[in-house]
C-alpha cells in the first residue's frame, strides 16, 4: 500500500510539474487519419487504413450533427463543459465502489480523461495510470479549449472493431457524413464507445447491448427534449448497419493513383470525378465487351473530361480491376500503346498552322517513296487527288505522310508530342515519319489531354483529378483558327451507325471524332469531343494479344458513341461548345470551286463553301476552270480568239497538272481535259482574254539539294529528271547546260546520267513555256 501511495505520489508530483511547464498539446497532429476519396457530390468512393490499420476520418466538429454532440454528452459526460478534466464526485462513487468491492462505477471518466488515455496512450487500469489520467487531463484542459478536446475526442473515440472516430463509423455504418446523421443514427453511434466490444454492429451481443443502452440514453434524451417523444417509435424501428467488408470501392484506378500521390491524407480528398457519369460509363463499357464477347473482346478503358475545366468526370481504367485473367489491376489509362491513327489530326493542324493546307486543299493519295518509306492504306488502296478535310475522317496514310514529311521540322508531330509533355518519347530518329500512324506510344489520358487541347482553341492544360487543384493557365501549342478547323474538319465524319441516326441530331450536336488502329491489330481507338467533354475509348488485350476485329471504326468507335448517346440522354444541349465560332477566331469563309478547292473564279460552275486562315492558308483564285477557244470544225484548241467568231465557240475545260490527272485517272475518277492546241503561234495561251499559260514544273531533282556520285561508277548513276505539265497529251524537252538530253511525257521520269558539277536543267514543254533548277553534283569515295 504504501509503495502504492508513493508510486501515486511521485506520479502526481510529474504531472503537476507537467502542467506547469510542458507545451500545449497537439491533441490530433501526430494522428494518422484514412485516405478517404469521396466524388465531387461527396459520395463515398474509397475509404482506406490509416497508418495503424485503423479506420479513422477527420471531421471538424462544426461539421458533426448536432445531436450527436448533445447525445455523446448526455451519455459520457453531461458536465463536460463544468469541470476542469475530471469529475470529482464521479471519481469519489467510483473509488467508493471499488473500495466496497463492488466495482467500477461506469461514468468515472470525463471525455477529456477518455481523450487523455487516447492521446497519450496510457494504461489506466492501475491507480497509478489513472492518477496520470486524471492529471494528464488537467494538462489538456489548461492548453487547450472545450472545443479542441470535444473535436479531438469525436475523431478518436473507439467505435468498434478498428474504427475509431465518428467520420470513420458513420461512413462504415451509415453511408453517411457525419453531418447527415439522423437522431436514431446519431442515438446509435453515441453510446458504441463506452462499450464498443459489446455494441458495435457484427459482434454476439450486439443487439441486445445496444437497445438496452439507447433505452438508457433515449430516457436521458427525452428529459431533455420531451417533444422528441417519436423517437421511442422509431428507436423501435430495426435499424440497417454496414460492416467494413460493405465499403464502396470505386473508380479503382483513378483512387489508387491518388493514393500513390498522397499516401495519407488527413482531410477527405475530393476528386473531380462524378459517380453517376462513374457508373454510366462502366455500365456502357461491361454492357458493350458482353455483346461482343463472341469477337473476342474481354477488356476496354475509356476516360470521360469536361475540357472548359479538364476535370476527369469519369474513368474505367479496366472492365474488371478483380479480374485476373484481364489484368484488370493495370490502370489502362495511363498505359502507353500505339495509337494508329489517332494523333493524325494533329500532323493537319500543324500543317494549317504553316500554311500548307486549308481544309479543302487537294492532296495526292497515291504510291509515295520517302526516302526508303513506302507507306500504305489501310485497304491497300489510292483515293486518288483528295480534299484534306476527306483524307483526315478517311483517316489516309499516305496525305498524313506527305504532310509530315513537308512540316519544318521544328514543328513537326514528333516536337509537338515532345513540347506536350508526352512520356517516355525515344529520339526523333528512331520514328522518322512513322510517327504519322502511330510509331509513338501514348496513354488514353494523354490522348484526352491533346484532343482538350483542340476544344479549347489550342491551348494545352494538364487533367484535373481533384476539385482543390486550381485550373492551369496552359501552353499554347495551336492557333485557335487550326484548331477549330482541326475540329470542324473531324465533325463531318459519319458515324459508324448511321443508318440508324438522324442527321439533324447529328448537325445539332456535333461530335468531332478520330479512331485509330495500331500495328497488328493491338489496340483500337477512338477519340472524340462533343458538348462540353472529351471521350477517349481503347479497346485491346493488355498482354498485347493480336485480334483482326482490333479495327478503331468497328471496334472502338461503337462504344464511344454508346457512352456519348448515353450521356447525352441525361443532360440537355449545352449553349455553347467548343464548334461554336466567335468573333476572335481570324477566319474567313468563301465560295470554293467544288473541284479544285481554291477561290471559286467566274468559271468554276460548281461551288461549296469553306474556310480558311486570312494570311496563312495557302489558297488563290482557281486556274483549273478556264474558258478556251475550240474550233466548231476539228474541235481543236485555238491558241487565240479567231478571226471570225462564227468558225469556233467557247468552252470551260479543266486544266489539271498532269501529276493530278494521272492520279485521277488511276482512281477511276478521269477527268475531261481541254483538247489538243491546233495553233502553236504564241509561247502562251489566250483564251477570251485571260492569260491562262501555266508551264511546267520541275519536281526532281529537288531543289537545295547535293547530289553524290561514287567514284567511279559515274556511268552506273541515274538522276530521275520529271516535271508536271499542263495536260498529260504535252511533251517535255530536258536539256541540261543547253544539250538536249531526251523528251518525257508529263509526271514520267526521263533517266540522267549526272557528271560532277553545276548544272542547269531545264525542261520545255510543246509552247515553249520552261521551267528551270540548278543542281550540284558531287563525286564521293
Amino acid at each position: 500500500m504504501r509503495t502504492i501511495l508513493k508510486g501515486s505520489l511521485v506520479v502526481m508530483a510529474a504531472f503537476a510539474l507537467l502542467i506547469g511547464v510542458a507545451p500545449k498539446p497537439h491533441l490530433l497532429d501526430e494522428t494518422s487519419f484514412s485516405p478517404c476519396f469521396v466524388d465531387r457530390n461527396g459520395k463515398l468512393l474509397r475509404l482506406g487504413l490509416a497508418e495503424d490499420d485503423r479506420y479513422r476520418v477527420y471531421v471538424p466538429l462544426e461539421k458533426i450533427a448536432p445531436p450527436l454532440i448533445e447525445m455523446t454528452l448526455l451519455h459520457e459526460d453531461r458536465y463536460f463543459h463544468e469541470h476542469v478534466g475530471f469529475n470529482p464526485m464521479a471519481l469519489a462513487r467510483a473509488s467508493w465502489a471499488d473500495v466496497r468491492g463492488q466495482g467500477r462505477l461506469l461514468g468515472a471518466s470525463t471525455i477529456t480523461m477518455q481523450l487523455a488515455r487516447l492521446h497519450y496512450h496510457l494504461n489506466t487500469r492501475t491507480i497509478v495510470g489513472k492518477l496520470a489520467q486524471i492529471v494528464a487531463a488537467v494538462h489538456i484542459e489548461c492548453h487547450c479549449s472545450k472545443h479542441e478536446i470535444l473535436e479531438a475526442y469525436l475523431n478518436l473515440a473507439p467505435y468498434g472493431r478498428n474504427i475509431e472516430g465518428v467520420g470513420a463509423a458513420s461512413l462504415i455504418y451509415f453511408g453517411k457524413e457525419p453531418g447527415e446523421l439522423s437522431s436514431v443514427e446519431a442515438m446509435t453511434l453515441a453510446v458504441i464507445p463506452q462499450s464498443p466490444a459489446r455494441r458495435s454492429p457484427g459482434t454476439f451481443a450486439h443487439n441486445e447491448a445496444l437497445q438496452k443502452a439507447r433505452g438508457v440514453l433515449l430516457a436521458q434524451w427525452l428529459e431533455a427534449h420531451p417533444e422528441d417523444t417519436r423517437l421511442r417509435g422509431v428507436l423501435a424501428m430495426p435499424l440497417e448497419m454496414k460492416l467494413p467488408h460493405d465499403l464502396p470501392f470505386r473508380a479503382p484506378h483513378l483512387v489508387e493513383e491518388m493514393l500513390l500521390q498522397e499516401a495519407t491524407p488527413r482531410a477527405e480528398t475530393r476528386l473531380a470525378l462524378d459517380l453517376s457519369l462513374q457508373d454510366l460509363l462502366e455500365r456502357q463499357v461491361a454492357q458493350y465487351l458482353a455483346m461482343r464477347a463472341t469477337d473476342g473482346f474481354k477488356n476496354a478503358c475509356a476516360l470521360l473530361v469536361d475540357y472548359r475545366t479538364m476535370e476527369v468526370r469519369a474513368a474505367v481504367g479496366s472492365a474488371g480491376f478483380q479480374r485476373k485473367e484481364i489484368q484488370g489491376q493495370v490502370d489502362g489509362l495511363r498505359a502507353q500503346r500505339s495509337p494508329g491513327s489517332a494523333l493524325k489530326p494533329f500532323i493537319y493542324a500543324l500543317a494549317l498552322d504553316e500554311g500548307l493546307i486549308h481544309p479543302n486543299s487537294l492532296l495526292k493519295d497515291a504510291p509515295a517513296s520517302f526516302d526508303g518509306y513506302d507507306p500504305e492504306n489501310f485497304d491497300h488502296n489510292f483515293a486518288g487527288p483528295i480534299r484534306a478535310r476527306d483524307a483526315l475522317i478517311q483517316s489516309r496514310n499516305v496525305p498524313a505522310v506527305d504532310l509530315e514529311s513537308r512540316l519544318d521540322a521544328r514543328r513537326n508531330l514528333y516536337t509537338f508530342l515532345r513540347d506536350a509533355g508526352i512520356r517516355r518519347l525515344q529520339p526523333e530518329a528512331h520514328y522518322g515519319l512513322t510517327i504519322a500512324l502511330g510509331s509513338a506510344e501514348v496513354s488514353p489520358e494523354e490522348v484526352g489531354m491533346l484532343y482538350a487541347m483542340l476544344a479549347n482553341r489550342g491551348v494545352l492544360r494538364p487533367l484535373r483529378r481533384t476539385l482543390d487543384e486550381s485550373l492551369d493557365p496552359g501552353t499554347r501549342m495551336l492557333s485557335p483558327e487550326a484548331s477549330y478547323l482541326t475540329l470542324d474538319m473531324l465533325k463531318d465524319a459519319v458515324r459508324p451507325d448511321a443508318v440508324n441516326t438522324p442527321r439533324l441530331v447529328n448537325e445539332a450536336r456535333p461530335v468531332a471524332w478520330k479512331t485509330g488502329t495500331s500495328f497488328s491489330y493491338r489496340d483500337a481507338w477512338s477519340a472524340g469531343v462533343f458538348d462540353n467533354y472529351v471521350l477517349v475509348v481503347w479497346v485491346g488485350n493488355f498482354d498485347g494479344t493480336v485480334n483482326p476485329e482490333f479495327i478503331g471504326r468497328t471496334a472502338a468507335a461503337p462504344l464511344l458513341f454508346r457512352i456519348v448517346d448515353a450521356l447525352r440522354a441525361t443532360c440537355p444541349a449545352p449553349m455553347e461548345t467548343c464548334f461554336t465560332r466567335t468573333p476572335d477566331l481570324n477566319l474567313r469563309q468563301v465560295d470554293l470551286c467544288a473541284v479544285s478547292g481554291m477561290i471559286a473564279a467566274p468559271n468554276c460552275l460548281q461551288t461549296v463553301k469553306g474556310w480558311f486562315i486570312p494570311g496563312k492558308s495557302p489558297i488563290g483564285a482557281c486556274d483549273v476552270h478556264r474558258r478556251i477557244w475550240v474550233d466548231n470544225v476539228t474541235g481543236l484548241r485555238l491558241s487565240s480568239a479567231p478571226d471570225d467568231p462564227a468558225t469556233a465557240h467557247a468552252e470551260v475545260c479543266e486544266f489539271w497538272p498532269s501529276d493530278l490527272a494521272k492520279l485521277f485517272q488511276a482512281a477511276g475518277l478521269p477527268r475531261a481535259g481541254p483538247p489538243p492546241v491546233a495553233v502553236r503561234t504564241s509561247s502562251s495561251l489566250v483564251a477570251l482574254g485571260q492569260d491562262t499559260a501555266r508551264g511546267p514544273r520541275i519536281v526532281s531533282p529537288k531543289k537545295g539539294l547535293i547530289y553524290h556520285v561514287r567514284a567511279g561508277a559515274e556511268a552506273d548513276e541515274v538522276l530521275n529528271l520529271e516535271a508536271t505539265a499542263e495536260t498529260s497529251r504535252e511533251h517535255l524537252h530536258w536539256f541540261v547546260d543547253a544539250a538536249c538530253v531526251g523528251v518525257s511525257e508529263p509526271s514520267a521520269a526521263l533517266l540522267w546520267k549526272p557528271q560532277p558539277g553545276r548544272h542547269v536543267i531545264r525542261a520545255v514543254d510543246d509552247l515553249g513555256r520552261a521551267d528551270s533548277r540548278q543542281v550540284v553534283v558531287t563525286e564521293v569515295e
